[in-house]
């Protein structure tokens, strides 16, 4: 059988990406931004390789000869899972491969607000350290992380080259997973003892802004909020709401509910020094990027080869 092969956004992976090494056809397209888009480029196709293009039931019934869908990041909410697992359909993502560049990407956010370089950044560029009687001047807090409380929402794989990065600084590491292991600590001790809280969880329906304004209130109000996971985890309209009352001290974010934000989102109205929103880049390296678009096509080869690997099971 030789499988037909469909890349339907190929500008998602700033890699190389190899061809697979079994009989097939390939396309690929930049783009794909609406569901007709999606049933014409897949209609022939066997295997389709996604990273954010949704297919949702309504679109899959209409491709009857997919056996394949190889998602190229780790989130697969786009992906209508219970429909392919009923109609042989499988499902496979990318493991493991953001294990540097997203807990650097968290201490970056971390650092930046801890020691609100943005805020002096931005005071220098005015032109305030200028007309400063002293040879510097303490407007913004500035907070050691050696000797800090960090806890870690989702204390999986990347959850803990956080930690291990964390605890190399002098930070206290409080860590907290819904999946038990040893040495876990109870959600809301998290919450109230922590200095910097940096979020790891996937989005389901249980994670749905799992920090809202009750769990803000609960933090420090030195507190940081890092959230490179998923927009959802978080309630944004009482994150603004927490960060133009002062409830905590700021926060970081790689991700909103929808992306990219093309009708404006309520983050990026504030405009406020301690809030610092980056477009979803924390997994971006080059390196990981590599790592990602070579363990796309081993997933592909695995399945073609009858050894399915990275299977999405629900």
């Amino acid at each position: 059988m030789q499988h037909a092969i469909v890349f339907l956004d190929r500008e998602s992976v700033d890699a190389k990406v190899r061809r697979p090494n079994f009989p097939h056809s390939y396309e690929e397209y930049q783009s794909t931004w609406s569901a007709e888009d999606v049933v014409d480029r897949l209609k022939d196709a066997t295997i389709a390789i996604i990273n954010k293009v949704p297919m949702r039931g309504d679109t899959l019934k209409k491709l009857p000869k997919l056996k394949l869908i190889a998602v190229a990041a780790t989130g697969t909410d786009v992906v209508d899972k219970a429909y392919c697992k009923e109609n042989g359909i499988t499902v496979v993502n990318i493991r493991n491969y953001a294990f540097n560049t997203v807990p650097e990407h968290v201490l970056a956010l971390m650092f930046a607000l801890r020691r609100n370089l943005l805020a002096y950044a931005e005071d220098v560029r005015n032109g305030r350290w200028n007309k400063s009687q002293q040879f510097c001047f303490f407007d913004h807090p500035i907070r050691d992380i050696a000797g800090s409380n960090i806890g870690i929402v989702g204390y999986g794989a990347i959850g803990k080259e956080v930690g291990r990065r964390a605890a190399a600084l002098g930070m206290q590491v409080l860590p907290y997973d819904v999946m038990p292991q040893p040495g876990l600590i109870d959600f809301e001790m998290l919450v109230k003892e922590s200095d910097v809280i940096t979020l790891h969880m996937p989005l389901t329906p249980q994670t749905k802004n799992m920090f809202g304004a009750k769990e803000l209130k609960m933090m420090k109000p030195t507190a940081i909020l890092i959230n490179t996971a998923r927009g959802g985890l978080v309630d944004e309209a009482a994150l603004a709401e927490a960060l133009k009352n002062g409830t905590i001290a700021g926060a970081g974010f790689d991700v909103l509910t929808k992306e990219p934000p093309k009708d404006g989102n309520i983050l990026l109205d504030l405009k406020l020094p301690n809030l610092i929103v980056t477009p979803h880049v924390a997994w971006a390296s080059q390196e990981a990027m590599q790592i990602l678009a070579d363990q796309l096509i081993d997933n592909v080869e695995a399945f073609v080869a009858g050894k399915p690997q990275n299977v999405v099971l629900e």
